[in-house]
Order: C-alpha cells, then structure tokens, then sequence
C-alpha cells in the first residue's frame, strides 16, 4: 500500500475508486466479464436451438412439447451456470479490489481462483442478504397491499373508498421501496466483510450493518453517480443500433432486408450492453471496499493496525477453524509475533519491586 492510510472524504474515495481501475482495467473488466459473457453465450446457444431443434426450426412449432422441452432445458442448464458465474465475479471484483488496495499484485485468474475455498459462504451470504434486503419487505409489503385490496372489496367498492385504499396501496409501496433502498445501504459494506474478513454469512451482515453507519449518506451520493454514469454510457452504446437500422433500412426495402436490420441491430445492442456492463460492474465494488477500508480505519483504527504489521509488531489473529485463511484484517498473518533478543548483560527482573523510591 503505497498512499498513506488515514481518514477519507467522498471526493477522495471517488477519486482513488477511479485511479484503481484506470491502473487495473483488465483485471476488473475480466472479473467482472465473466457472467456477462455466460448470458451471451447462452443466448447464442438459445438462437441456435431455435434454428436447428426439430419442430421449432423456422420460428414456429408444430407441436408445443418440443419448444417448451427446449426451454425447460435451457433455463436448467442457464441458472446454474450463471448462478456460479455470478458469484465468482461479484465475490472476485471485492477480492480484487481489497488485494490491489493492499497493495497486492493480482491477476484475473488468481482474484477468480481465491473465491473457490469460500464458494458456498458467498453463495450463502447473496441468497441471505437477498431475503433479508428484499424479499422480506416485500412479503410484508405484499400482505399489506393484499390486506388492503381485500379490505376494499368487502367495504362495497364506492369511489371515495377506492381512492383511499388505493392510496394505503400507494404509501405502503412506497414505504416498502424506502425500506428496501434503507437495507440495502446498511448492508453494503457486508460483501467485503465476508471477503475480506472471512466471516459466516450472518456475522458479515450483522458486522456491514454496524460499519456502514455513519457513511451511508456517502454511499448513496456514490450509487447515485454511478446510476447517472450507466444511463449516459447506455445512450451512448444505443446509438450504433440505431445507426445500424437507419442505414440498412436506406439502402433496403422489403421485409427480408427490414429482417435483417432488425437482427444486425440486435447482434450490435447485444455486443454494446456486454461493454456497457463490463465498464460499469467494477465501479461500485472498488468503491465499497473502499468505504469499507474507511470506516475501519475512522472506527477501529485500521490504519495503526497496518503499520504495526508491516512492522512485525501486530499480534497473531487466528481464525477459529480456518488455519490457512487470511487473518481478520484480511492480511496474511506471521506465523508467530516476533521476540526481540534481550541485550547482553541486562536480564529482567524476576518481580516488580515492591515499592518506589
């Protein structure tokens, strides 16, 4: 770690989120390719069944077993697959950015590789904070709303009351969406916990949710910004579709050529959305382990705990069944805390005195 560690305002995260994925594009970018690049090949394998499965060659089926067989199996195969992919990408680009923030020389295949030991906790940890952040709120929210519909029907349906229960409906999704918007900024900083500190599923949100406090409001501001970036990059990736069906559709007439327009059209958004998330997957996880890495050092004094490693003075931190996992700072811990020679002729003495003159 080559900058001195110390406390950061939010322009100067952004500002270093930026120069660490200037200085490691590839890295980042092949990280965070990986489930990007599995739903385009799946969808290239789709396509291709379309055209060359019996019975539904030619965009049409003469029996509907066969297409509905054919996607069954291709969303069996699909999940799964994206599933992992999706995983090792998320957790990677966190592993990634702690190590390069740490200073460590990492490349796509080794930030890849370190999540394999730990996949079933990350996997564990995205389904629990899914159902924590989401799909408990808005079970609430759905009862509510159900509550309400029903309530309205039983009241006999006159205009005055269909517009205050539909306003009930209203509040209580918009309270939902607030509360959705709320968890997911205090368990933001969880994933590099998990990553980073190697802990159960439960202790990293638990452990997020206490270190994002304080630093939420900085959070927002960065997903803010990084929500106005992808609009103005996906305007911007639209345009050679657009480029691509006026031209053809100039030089062309017919429903053959207006066919093929569509299709090179689709081929070109499809290829723009892949760049598109590749260039923006990165930003957001280099900036919360970043936020991450802040707040240990406003709240627990990372920054101290750093230099005394670096200087052979920190003391061991095990971690309890896990002998060759990263210690709890995410570092590599010494085998053993070194002991300084004692000076030749000075030896200790056996007690303290027993008083002071």
């Amino acid at each position: 770690m080559s900058e001195t560690l110390r406390p950061s305002t939010l322009g100067e995260i952004l500002d270093r989120t930026a120069q660490l994925y200037r200085r490691n594009f590839w890295l980042f970018a092949g990280v965070a390719a990986l489930p990007i690049g599995v739903i385009i090949a799946m969808t290239a394998l789709g396509t291709a069944l379309v055209f060359t499965v019996p019975g539904v060659r030619g965009g049409y089926s003469t029996s509907p077993v066969i297409p509905i067989l054919t996607v069954a199996l291709l969303v069996l195969l699909v999940v799964p697959i994206y599933i992992t992919a999706a995983v090792y990408s998320y957790a990677g680009l966190t592993e990634a950015a702690a190590g390069r923030y740490r200073g460590e020389k990492i490349s796509i295949r080794g930030a890849l590789k370190s999540v394999h030991p730990w996949f079933w906790r990350y996997l564990w940890f995205i389904i629990l904070q899914g159902i924590v952040v989401a799909f408990i709120p808005a079970a609430i929210a759905g009862g509510a709303v159900g509550a309400l519909l029903y309530g309205e029907h039983i009241t006999g349906g006159n205009l005055a009351t269909a517009a205050l229960f539909g306003f009930m409906v209203f509040v209580v999704v918009v309270a939902a969406i607030a509360v959705i918007i709320w968890l997911v900024l205090g368990y933001s900083l969880s994933i590099a916990v998990c990553v980073v500190e190697k802990k159960r599923a439960w202790e990293s949100l638990k452990r997020g949710w206490n270190l994002s406090r304080g630093t939420r409001g900085r959070i927002v501001v960065m997903f803010l910004l990084v929500f106005a970036l992808a609009m103005v990059v996906s305007m911007i990736a639209a345009i050679p579709s657009l480029i691509v069906i006026g031209v053809m559709a100039a030089h062309g007439n017919g429903a053959a050529q207006s066919s093929t327009a569509f299709v090179v059209a689709e081929v070109v958004r499809v290829i723009s959305d892949f760049v598109l998330q590749t260039l923006i997957a990165p930003i957001s996880s280099i900036a919360l382990v970043l936020f991450y890495y802040d707040q240990r050092i406003r709240k627990e004094g990372f920054d101290i705990e750093w230099m005394m490693q670096q200087a052979g003075m920190a003391p061991v931190q095990a971690e309890s069944g896990f002998a060759s996992a990263p210690g709890i700072f995410g570092l590599a811990q010494p085998a053993s805390a070194p002991t300084l020679p004692a000076a030749p002729g000075i030896s200790a003495p056996a007690a303290p005195p027993d008083t002071v003159e």
